[in-house]
């Protein structure tokens, strides 16, 4: 397994079997975009069938604040510690940054307590029409 914190030889072929159980999930070609316009990326990748395999991604102003929106590992590649470190690896990439914020769903909540982060309250606006990006 390696892990990089570019896109720069991914393609859409390698982006396959992502947003499980999403109604209205993102295209491959969406999920790219996605990972270009991000401002920070780690993504795990299976060295054997050179497939992404895990990703994390992050929004930030750079200085002050960041977002992290998305961490997603393949069903087939989970409970190996590929998200674990792909947290970890993000963290340490937004080191310098004063806030990093994270929204999840409660049962989340402890597996990413576990990783350093702590609980708060949020406000959220879902516009479902729009999940896949189109």
């Amino acid at each position: 397994m390696e892990f990089k914190t570019t896109i720069d030889s991914i393609t859409v072929e390698m982006l396959e079997g992502f947003f499980v159980g999403w109604p209205q999930p993102p295209s491959q070609q969406t999920h790219l975009t996605l990972l270009k316009n991000s401002d920070k990326v780690v993504l795990a990748l299976d060295e054997e069938t050179n497939k992404v395999i895990g990703f994390i991604t992050a929004i930030s102003d750079g200085i002050l604040s960041a977002y992290i929106p998305l961490l997603e590992v393949l069903p087939a590649y989970q409970n190996r510690g590929i998200g674990r470190e792909l947290v970890q690896r993000m963290l340490k990439e937004l080191d310098d940054i004063y806030m990093i914020d994270l929204m999840c769903d409660e049962e989340l909540q402890p597996y990413y307590e576990k990783l350093g982060l702590m609980k708060s309250v949020g406000m959220i606006r879902r516009n479902y029409s729009k999940q896949s990006g189109i």
